[in-house]
């Protein structure tokens, strides 16, 4: 008789059985094993295709219905690395097309039509017409010009029109008027008239673009590992409201710059954290200006914060503002008087002689400035560099390698928790403020914004900021040009797509038993990807050699 031992095995598969599956299998292996979302979103991985779809209902021309899943379009790679890798490229290109350009950007215009003139012309008469009976009192016709205002406002929407239009009963906003006198503190800034150009000049006929990384300034010597040298010692003030206003730092140093070299410069810039926690900038600029302008003009910028005092919290711990029903608003916790709010206090400052900004931000002294030579391996390698930290969050850029890093990014987030984000921000209630649209729902001296989350460090707006002129295009214009792209490769090949005309496509209902499970979407878009390479590799392949890939050499489809 032959044993187990005999065969060199332990127990024999069955017929039927499962691969490695035997019937003592423990509870433990089984847990092991992976799952049906698992195995899908590892195929989601490999495939290229998103791994968190989400299910929306299509309509076709036809009557029929389907279900797809639209991608989550997460930027972080940890999260999605299909959605990620295709944000990055998107992000890439946008850069290069824009850096070293040689033409000015077109800005398309269309003319108003008639239909448009028209339709606002009927809305400035019902205007008109709804003051005239608001002032007679007669509400009735009031409410029904005010729909019928609505409809026409809907229409002029329809009709492609942008901008906000009047309402109404607009209130008059008052204006603030501030002190725009410089500094004493501060160099002053050569002006010059800017004009309507974007590109700068051409150097020993080669054109050059620039690459300048800006910073903070110090709150104390670091060490390698990001943590302060002497904790105690460390401006952990500064630092907290110095990344807090940060961006608004950097669009006053592009007035700045264009003020002073007279023409709109065109940039693209990336925000990243340094290993202290402060964040710092990466700026391609497509210009060549001289490096002492650079230098002159990067120290005679700053930022005024006017906004009321928050040196010293007025309520803290357990003792906090609470909410009055009677008054519709937060009241002191022992005496219920109500807070001032945030208009009540902006009208407290103006009355303030000689006022002081709440704070004032700079850049550090640290700047580094390169030429960049458009065409040139270092530009690509420079772009590379601007958009190499994108697929990452700022708390895995900020990845604590020790416990006094650690310790160092919680005692500035601490200090986070201290610094308003905005005149909405909740934070205003330490310091005796009601915020800007409070409600019995705002948690006092809680804010649930960016700025004041552990995993952001106070960095709570984009990582990626990009002049308006710099490609004369926005992102989705780049993704439209790559898949018209691809549908060219495609014409030029003899391949035309075959797919129904949809006529709306919309997020799932609430409660919709007909949706699919996600691993039934990812295994569809996963086929859909396989399909559109096959066609595409097909389509290179008959096009011949590889300089017949390039968009300029395929044929534009009728």
């Amino acid at each position: 008789m032959t044993t187990a031992a005999d065969t060199g095995g332990g127990s024999t598969e069955q017929d039927g059985a499962a691969p490695g599956l035997s019937d003592h299998e423990s509870a433990a292996a089984r847990r092991a094993r992976p799952s049906m979302r698992e195995i899908a979103i590892a195929a989601a991985d490999n495939f290229g295709v998103c791994r968190r779809p989400i299910p929306m209902r299509v309509e076709e021309a036809d009557g029929r219905e389907r279900y797809i899943g639209a991608p989550c379009k997460s930027t972080v790679a940890s999260v999605c690395p299909a959605c990620a890798h295709h944000a990055w490229s998107l992000r890439f290109q946008q850069c290069r097309e824009g850096w070293h350009a040689e033409t000015e950007p077109v800005d398309e215009k269309r003319e108003p039509t008639r239909e448009q003139t028209e339709m606002l012309s009927d809305r400035a008469d019902l205007v008109s017409e709804y003051h005239a009976a608001r002032d007679d009192g007669d509400d009735e016709a009031a409410a029904v010009i005010r729909d019928m205002v609505a409809d026409l406002d809907r229409e002029l929407r329809a009709s492609g029109a942008r901008g906000s239009l009047p309402a109404l009963d607009a209130a008059p906003k008052p204006r603030r008027a501030r002190s725009t006198r410089r500094r004493q503190d501060s160099p002053n800034l050569p002006r010059m008239k800017v004009a309507r150009t974007t590109i700068g000049g051409v150097h020993a006929g080669r054109r050059y673009s620039m690459f300048v990384t800006l910073t903070l300034p110090s709150y104390g010597p670091v060490r390698s590992d990001g943590a302060p040298w002497h904790a105690d010692g460390y401006d952990y003030r500064g630092a907290a409201r110095d990344i807090v206003f940060f961006a608004m730092l950097f669009d006053r140093w592009i007035q700045n710059l264009r003020r002073a070299v007279g023409y709109d410069v065109q940039y693209f810039a990336t925000v990243e954290p340094q290993r202290r926690g402060a964040p710092h900038l990466h700026i391609a600029l497509r210009t060549s200006i001289p490096r002492k302008l650079l230098k002159l003009v990067t120290a005679a910028t700053y930022h005024q914060v006017w906004w009321p005092h928050f040196d010293q919290p007025v309520y803290d711990g357990d003792r906090m503002p609470v909410w009055d029903y009677q008054h519709a608003t937060f009241v002191d916790p022992d005496d219920r008087t109500p807070l001032p709010d945030w208009q009540q206090a902006q009208d407290v400052l103006d009355t303030v002689d000689d006022l002081e900004p709440a704070h004032v931000i700079r850049f550090g002294a640290q700047i580094d400035i390169k030429g960049i030579p458009a065409g040139s391996e270092e530009s690509n390698r420079h772009i590379g560099y601007l958009t190499k930290y994108l697929v990452k969050s700022i708390g895995e850029v900020l990845n604590a390698g020790t416990r006094r890093a650690a310790d160092h990014y919680d005692r500035l987030h601490a200090e986070l928790q201290t610094v308003p984000c905005s005149p909405q921000c909740s934070v205003w209630l330490r310091y005796g403020i009601v915020p800007k649209g409070a409600t019995e729902k705002t948690v006092p001296g809680h804010c649930k914004g960016k700025a004041h989350r552990r995993e952001t460090l106070g960095l709570r707006g984009q990582r990626v900021l990009v002049s308006r002129r710099w490609s004369g295009k926005t992102l989705p214009d780049h993704q439209a040009d790559r898949a018209e792209f691809v549908r060219q490769v495609l014409a030029a090949a003899g391949i035309e797509k075959t797919e129904g005309r949809t006529v709306s496509i919309t997020p799932v209902r609430p409660g919709d038993t007909a949706v699919p499970p996600r691993e039934h979407l990812i295994m569809a878009a996963i086929s859909q990807r396989s399909a559109y390479r096959v066609q595409y590799q097909n389509a290179l392949e008959s096009l011949g050699p590889p300089e017949a890939h390039d968009i300029s050499a395929v044929p534009t489809a009728a």
